[in-house]
């Protein structure tokens, strides 16, 4: 079962798409300098399951491109099946997470996917020499230059 804390539209994390974002509770990452280890405890928040993600999307129908996911892929069934609600309403998908990679299963029904763990002497996205990759699943493409700044 997929509980999330946060539910909010997004518009950087995933360049040039306007996202409805879920921040999902319980990772098992425990990352070191974890921006979010509010997260960690799996017993708070509110439950995701495929008909309340509907209603949002029904909600905000005509204004989303992209349904987002900042974790989840311990949760790989539940997360399937909101990913397939996504697709299915025509949306992208993307996935955060703090793994080098995830289940096929699980990357076959996304768009974009961001990898890699927080290294703070690394930076994020916007820093090249992040060690984190942000993904275009249909081809491989590493889109990071989207996140530098000029």
């Amino acid at each position: 079962m997929l509980r999330y804390v946060h539910e909010d539209i997004v518009w950087q994390e995933v360049p040039g798409e306007v996202s409805l974002a879920y921040t999902i509770v319980g990772c098992p990452l425990r990352c070191p300098g974890c921006h979010s280890t509010y997260t960690w405890n799996p017993d708070q928040g509110d439950e995701l399951t495929p008909a309340r993600l509907q209603r949002r999307i029904e909600d905000y129908a005509g204004m989303l491109s992209c349904v987002l996911f900042f974790g989840g892929e311990w949760q790989g069934e539940a997360l399937l099946a909101c990913l397939r609600t996504a697709r299915a309403a025509g949306l992208k998908t993307c996935l955060y997470t703090g793994l080098d990679d995830v289940p096929p299963a699980i990357r076959a029904e996304l768009t974009f996917l961001k990898t890699g763990a927080w290294r703070r002497e690394r930076g994020g996205l916007d820093d090249p020499a992040t060690n984190q990759r942000f993904i275009r699943t249909a081809d491989g493409e590493v889109l990071n230059q989207l996140f530098w700044r000029n």
